[in-house]
């Protein structure tokens, strides 16, 4: 089809086909985006922990008034958690994965530094990676004569430079030292210098607020906590059994001391969920956004298809009355919403270029891939044609008798 009388239609409707282009191309510049947002949602909520989530709980307990002597506390509470039927591994804590909340220091490669080189999370607990069922990949566990009390230490600076072995994460040795081994390696804690005796597949910080490029920046330290200087107890028990175990943990901590209460029981699973719920919504609120600017953006198009065709029909009953078929009809309307939404959808991916360059200087997120520059322009594309298809048909079936009545 000559597309020369396309464009001198188009000349002669400057206003309304400037409105329909503008129409596309900010659709098509907002869509991009927010699917691209929407991806890094979801992708943000799927981020491996490095734990056996499906087999973790956790039961946090508050003392009314300091316990008498916490670090008895805290190993008969160990004990009397272990002899629950299914419970496989328990621990207490000073954190755990998906909580808002974190314990975190800056590490140094050289004490002279004036700088430090990142900032990790610092785990602490006996048994922790057993209890968490981290993978480890490289190295061993801490041995039992390596774990020192985190209340002596608290009391005592000087025990401090006692800790000195770490089990970090693969992502932290990788960002510390690239391409290279960690094992053996020496990092500083101010002027305390620890080495790495072990490396785990992966562990995730407890709040993501540094970032989720610093995730799995983490180290385990061996360090014993006490119940006056920890309240998260992890337990680890078959899936199938993680809700009897839960009620059951509530209930033997609550008696061993009622001078204490128990602040939340969950299961990992539903920790994760809790966390990633703004994420979710979010991309809810998205997948809305894009919803209704496409149903706006169709509508539009329908409507100023359906103004075109009333505005032409003694055009195409002409048209009609000289030779051109059905098929000829429709698909002139149909190259010329194609032309409309190419236009649109070129402005579009410059506009969309350009929001993601500010949202990346404002906002810190990554560069739009390519990919979704076709995305958009293919959906848009289709939609266009799907929107013009109607009124394209309706002046298809225009008798060439009725239309040229009235010339």
């Amino acid at each position: 089809m000559d597309i020369l009388p396309i464009f001198s239609t188009l000349r002669r409707h400057k206003i309304t086909a400037l409105l329909l282009v503008l129409e596309i191309a900010l659709t098509c510049a907002i869509v991009c985006n927010a699917v691209f947002l929407i991806s890094q949602r979801l992708q943000r909520t799927e981020m491996a922990s490095g734990v056996a989530e499906h087999e973790l709980l956790q039961v946090q307990v508050a003392n009314i008034g300091k316990p008498a002597n916490g670090k008895a506390r805290a190993q008969e509470d160990l004990a009397l958690l272990r002899q629950i039927p299914g419970v496989t591994a328990a621990a207490l804590l000073n954190q755990v994965p998906f909580t808002n909340s974190s314990s975190n220091t800056s590490i140094k490669l050289d004490p002279a530094q004036k700088l430090p080189t990142l900032n990790a999370t610092m785990y602490m607990g006996e048994g922790l990676i057993a209890s968490f069922g981290a993978r480890l990949v490289a190295g061993r566990d801490f041995s039992a004569d390596e774990y020192l009390d985190y209340d002596d230490m608290r009391s005592n600076p000087e025990l401090q430079s006692k800790v000195g072995s770490v089990v970090i994460t693969q992502a932290l040795g990788e960002r510390l030292w690239p391409g290279q081994s960690a094992l053996g390696r020496n990092i500083y804690l101010g002027d305390t210098s620890v080495r790495v005796i072990g490396v785990v597949q992966s562990l995730i910080r407890p709040s993501l607020f540094m970032g989720d490029d610093a995730a799995q920046w983490t180290m385990v330290f061996p360090l014993r906590l006490s119940a006056a200087s920890a309240s998260r107890y992890v337990l680890r028990t078959a899936p199938d059994q993680r809700q009897q175990v839960l009620s059951e943990a509530a209930k033997v901590l609550r008696k061993a001391d009622p001078h204490r209460i128990v602040l939340h029981k969950d299961t990992l699973d539903d920790i994760r969920g809790a966390f990633f719920q703004n994420d979710r919504a979010m991309a809810g609120i998205l997948v809305g956004v894009i919803a209704a600017l496409l149903i706006v953006t169709a509508l539009g198009i329908v409507g100023l298809a359906s103004f075109w065709v009333a505005q032409r029909r003694r055009t195409i009953g002409v048209r009609r009355a000289l030779g051109a078929t059905r098929r000829n009809i429709l698909n002139y309307f149909q190259t010329e919403n194609f032309l409309l939404a190419t236009i649109g959808i070129v402005l579009g991916m410059v506009l969309a270029y350009g929001i993601n360059l500010f949202l990346m200087t404002r906002y810190e997120l990554p560069r739009l891939p390519g990919m979704y520059f076709p995305m958009g322009a293919i959906a848009l594309w289709l939609i266009g044609q799907l929107a013009v298809l109607g009124p394209a048909l309706r002046a298809a079936a225009v008798p060439p008798v009725v239309a040229t009545r009235s010339v």
